[in-house]
């Protein structure tokens, strides 16, 4: 008799052997979780911060659950092509699995989750490569919010301070950051001591997938459904940078 779509095992043939089994791990939560829940999104994460996933995580682990893996992993959790995917379109979501991308795997309503994301937002700070949002410049003058231990440090980041009777004093204007030009590592590190969070995280639900409708697109894309097959199983990897947090939700 044929094998069903749910039966079918693909194996990682093309990964490296370091982490083999916790690769294949990954591959079957995901496998485990299509069946479970009955509608699967992928988001792209904006200014993406483990500690704000964590976060959602433990928020909606009674009824969702976050991964956010490397890509070609969670394709092959998924299924890449019609030929390996464990249900009918499911191949459509593997092929947005690009950049700073992840699952969600609920049982709230399509519409419960895209309504929550359109309003969901945290601020953060903003690190080296962020374009700032704002021009921010410090006053020549005092700054007493830091001690006068910290005034060196301040000065090796760039700062024009000195020490004014034991009071941490910046003898001239200084302009931290321009708007629309991109931070250096020192001007990110300034921004954070002086508590000005520039950096928004945010997720934007790409795509998605119900048991109910199948497939359907939330964000306009160039991607070609009708692509061939082999073609996908060749795209390279585009996620080496990434940040991976595809540990357990427990």
């Amino acid at each position: 008799m044929p094998r069903s779509k749910r039966d079918k095992k693909i194996s990682l043939t093309k990964t490296d052997r370091k982490g083999l089994a916790w690769k294949q791990r990954i591959i079957d939560d995901i496998r485990f979780c299509v069946e479970k829940y009955p509608n699967i999104f992928v988001f792209q994460v904006q200014n993406m911060r483990n500690n704000l996933l964590k976060d959602l995580r433990q928020e909606w682990k009674k009824n969702s659950r976050f991964i956010f893996g490397k890509n070609r992993i969670m394709q092959i959790g998924l299924g890449r092509t019609k030929a390996e995917e464990t249900e009918t379109d499911l191949h459509k979501l593997s092929k947005r699995l690009t950049g700073q991308v992840g699952l969600l795997f609920t049982e709230k309503s399509k519409k419960e989750v895209l309504e929550w994301a359109e309003n969901y937002w945290a601020v953060e700070y903003a690190r080296s490569g962020f374009v700032a949002t704002k021009t921010v410049t410090l006053p020549a003058g005092p700054l007493e919010e830091f001690t006068h231990s910290m005034e060196p440090h301040l000065r090796s980041l760039g700062l024009p301070t000195k020490l004014e009777k034991g009071v941490v004093t910046i003898y001239s204007d200084y302009t931290v950051c321009e708007e629309g030009k991109v931070l250096t590592p020192e001007q990110a590190r300034i921004l954070k001591l002086l508590g000005d969070p520039m950096a928004k995280f945010r997720l934007t639900m790409k795509c998605s997938w119900s048991k109910k409708d199948g497939f359907e697109l939330h964000v306009e894309d160039s991607v070609d459904d009708n692509q061939s097959d082999s073609a996908m199983e060749e795209e390279p990897e585009d996620d080496d940078e990434k940040e991976e947090m595809e540990g357990d939700d427990d």
